[in-house]
């Protein structure tokens, strides 16, 4: 098993961007009161009175008024033609103004440039439904500093992810996502044609992962696409979303990989804190907690008694698995316990389980993996591998699955794989949960779903 270390420090400077245009950022405007300078952005709004015009202009970093006394000029024609998100590049003097509620602070333009006049009206405004706004996404986006903030808080998850896979010795891979055979049972993968023969889109870097491990890699993970052709319309399904996998080498139990998730998770959403906390909590209301290890463990047997015996848990037939409303009340009974807002569930049955999970020696009826749920959101599956090619052999057997498309990947465990084990997660469930979205698709940048190929 791998553990997180320190990298030594290196005397690397940190790269500055080249090329980039002399704008100034409108959050550092208060450094420049009296100075001339020049800011780039989207006209926010329009107040084009008798006397006065006041456009306020927005980039990345904030918005800025932009107060110009009405003339016979050039630069009042310029901003009287201006419509709301058109794109301009406006030069001016940084005056210091107590009224102005943006900051205390104004632009006096002497220069305009209107860079690309937006058409008017705007196809969407505050008051647009979801899926108007999935439609225009790139304009909702723009408007709404709430969803600027989503992926820069993306970024940050996925950067203190990596940063906790690399202190650990693993390496990043990029899998194919064509395959010549359907990956894992086979079943909710999309066929596309590939020169007159037949491909399917990956729907996990599963078995490369594992073949990376083969090839004697002792950790390995990747952030990528997965595809899965499940025609389910639920806020926390897509057909196509990001993944997060991890596999690491000699680990002894499923328990090692459920203590390298929940610490890399814990750094993860450090970072997310310490960056972003402030202005989540502003924007989204939502008090980012950072969680202690190690995370509570339940194991699928007595959480199925708990849920019966205690919450009142009845679903319709004998279920071996848990549905959503058993997730969310299985992680509130452990967190009014334990605090936690985060619950290992382990050993669920072989019967719901891919013939690669490994399974105890004594219990061939179960399985050493576990879900992770995030206040009652599963989030990740995970396991230990079965890494012995003869069981591998017989478990897909068990489950009825052929082994002559599987042989590249069972070729895999001929010729001495270490014991093994790993995790899928999903970003976009991540974020979603951090950020108290009510959907998946509030979470990605395109979402995709049996209804929606576009934009």
């Amino acid at each position: 098993m791998i553990h997180p270390t320190s990298h030594p420090e290196t005397s690397h400077p940190t790269p500055r961007p080249a090329g980039r245009s002399s704008r100034t950022p409108v959050a550092e405007l208060p450094e420049h009161i009296g100075e001339t300078v020049t800011v780039a952005g989207f006209v926010h709004t329009l107040r084009l009175q008798s006397t006065m015009q006041f456009v306020l202009v927005r980039d990345r970093s904030g918005t800025v008024q932009v107060t110009h006394r009405r003339g016979e000029d050039e630069l009042t024609a310029l901003l009287d033609g201006l419509s709301t998100e058109s794109a301009v590049r406006i030069t001016g003097t940084v005056v210091a103004n107590p009224v102005v509620k943006l900051g205390g602070l104004e632009l006096l333009p002497t220069a305009v440039e209107v860079l690309n006049k937006a058409a008017a009206p705007l196809p969407i405004d505050e008051h647009s439904g979801p899926e108007p706004r999935l439609d225009w996404r790139f304009l909702d986006i723009r408007r709404r500093p709430a969803a600027q903030l989503l992926f820069a808080v993306q970024t940050t998850l996925e950067a203190g992810m990596r940063e906790y896979a690399y202190a650990a010795g693993c390496t990043e891979m990029h899998t194919p996502k064509l395959m010549g055979t359907a990956s894992e049972s086979g079943a909710e993968v999309f066929e596309l044609g590939y020169f007159g023969g037949q491909a399917y889109l990956a729907q996990s870097p599963q078995f490369y992962k594992q073949m990376a491990i083969a090839s004697g890699i002792d950790g390995v993970f990747e952030v990528g696409p997965v595809f899965r052709a499940e025609p389910s319309y639920t806020s926390r399904h897509a057909t196509e979303f990001t993944g997060v996998d991890v596999e690491l080498a000699w680990t002894a139990d499923a328990e090692e990989v459920q203590r390298f998730e929940e610490g890399m998770i814990a750094h993860a959403l450090g970072l997310v804190a310490e960056r972003h906390g402030a202005a989540i909590r502003e924007q989204f209301g939502v008090e980012v907690t950072v969680p202690s290890t190690p995370f509570p463990r339940v194991t699928m047997a007595e959480a199925q008694r708990i849920l019966r015996s205690e919450l009142g848990w009845d679903p319709e037939g004998a279920k071996a698995d848990l549905d959503p409303e058993g997730e969310r009340a299985l992680s509130e009974y452990f967190r009014e316990r334990t605090g936690h807002e985060f619950l290992f569930v382990t050993h669920y049955p072989s019967s719901v389980r891919p013939f690669y999970h490994a399974r105890p020696a004594d219990r061939p009826d179960l399985t050493l993996s576990f879900d992770l749920l995030w206040k009652g959101l599963e989030v990740t599956t995970g396991a230990q591998r079965e890494h012995r090619y003869e069981v591998l052999v017989e478990q897909a057997a068990e489950k009825g699955m052929r082994t002559e498309p599987l042989s590249d990947y069972l070729n895999c465990f001929r010729y001495g794989c270490p014991p093994h084990g790993g995790f899928g997660m999903g970003l976009g469930r991540m974020l979603m949960v951090l950020l108290g979205l009510g959907s998946l698709r509030e979470a990605v940048f395109l979402f995709r779903g049996p209804n929606r190929l576009t934009p």
